[in-house]
C-alpha cells in the first residue's frame, strides 16, 4: 500500500517579490514613525524652554544685630478686593478678587537701645538687674509659596485691559493689603508680651548660670 504525498504549495516569484517589498515598506514605515516621534520630542520646536540670565546677587549691606528674636506669629488672612465702575455693570467694568495671604511676624528685643546704666550688678556679683526696652514687631514675612489667588471675577473691559497690558494680573496690592491687615493682626495679638516673657526668661536663666543667684529684669516703662 502506497501513501501519496503532496508537494507544498510555494508562491510564484513574482508574489514572493512583491510580498518581500510589502514588509520591507511596512519596516520603513514603522522605522520613520519612531524616529519621527524621537525626533520631535528631541527638538519640540513648540515647547518651552526656561533660560535663567539673572545677574549675580548684589551684596549691598551688612548690618551687626543686637537683638533678639523672642516670638513668631504665623498669620493668615483672606483679602476680598472689589472695583467697580460708577455706571457700568460688573460684567462689563469691574474685578472681584480672593487672595489668601499667609506669613509670619516676628517679635524682638533691642539690646541696642538700652541705656548706659540698665545692667547693674552687686558688689559681691551675686545680684543682678537688667532694664529692657519693650519688644518690637518686624514687618510682616508673606510666604509666597503659601500666598495666591482663590478666585477671581473681571468684567469684558478689564479682562481686554489684561490682554493688552504689559503686567496683566498685577498682584502688589493684593500683597501690599494682606501686609497691612496681617500687622494689624499681630499688634492686637500677644505677641509682644509673649515676647517679652521669653526675653525675660532668656535672661534670667543666662545669668543664673554665670552664678548669679538673684536676676531681676523689668522693662524701661516699669518703676
Amino acid at each position: 500500500m502506497t501513501t501519496s504525498q503532496t508537494a507544498p504549495a510555494t508562491l510564484p516569484p513574482g508574489r514572493r517579490r512583491r510580498w518581500r517589498y510589502l514588509a520591507g515598506l511596512l519596516v520603513l514605515a514603522v522605522l520613520l514613525v519612531v524616529g519621527g516621534r524621537l525626533a520631535w520630542s528631541w527638538l519640540n520646536p513648540l515647547g518651552e524652554r526656561t533660560v535663567d540670565r539673572s545677574q549675580p546677587v548684589l551684596l549691598q549691606s551688612i548690618k551687626d544685630l543686637s537683638r533678639f528674636e523672642a516670638a513668631t506669629g504665623t498669620f493668615q488672612v483672606v483679602v476680598d478686593l472689589e472695583k467697580d465702575a460708577a455706571f457700568l455693570p460688573d460684567a462689563v467694568k469691574g474685578t472681584r478678587t480672593l487672595f489668601v495671604g499667609a506669613g509670619s511676624v516676628d517679635a524682638y528685643v533691642d539690646f541696642s537701645g538700652m541705656a548706659a546704666n540698665a545692667v547693674t550688678v552687686s558688689e559681691d556679683r551675686t545680684q543682678a538687674t537688667i532694664r529692657l526696652p519693650r519688644a518690637q514687631l518686624e514687618k510682616p514675612n508673606l510666604d509666597n509659596r503659601r500666598s495666591y489667588v482663590f478666585a477671581q471675577q473681571r468684567g469684558l473691559l478689564d479682562r481686554v485691559q489684561d490682554f493688552l497690558s504689559s503686567s496683566p494680573g498685577d498682584q502688589r496690592e493684593l500683597y501690599v493689603l494682606a501686609e497691612t491687615k496681617i500687622t494689624e493682626a499681630a499688634n492686637a495679638s500677644d505677641l509682644r508680651s509673649r515676647a517679652d516673657g521669653n526675653t525675660k526668661a532668656m535672661l534670667e536663666g543666662m545669668l543664673r548660670s554665670l552664678g548669679f543667684t538673684k536676676v531681676t529684669v523689668k522693662f524701661a516703662d516699669e518703676p
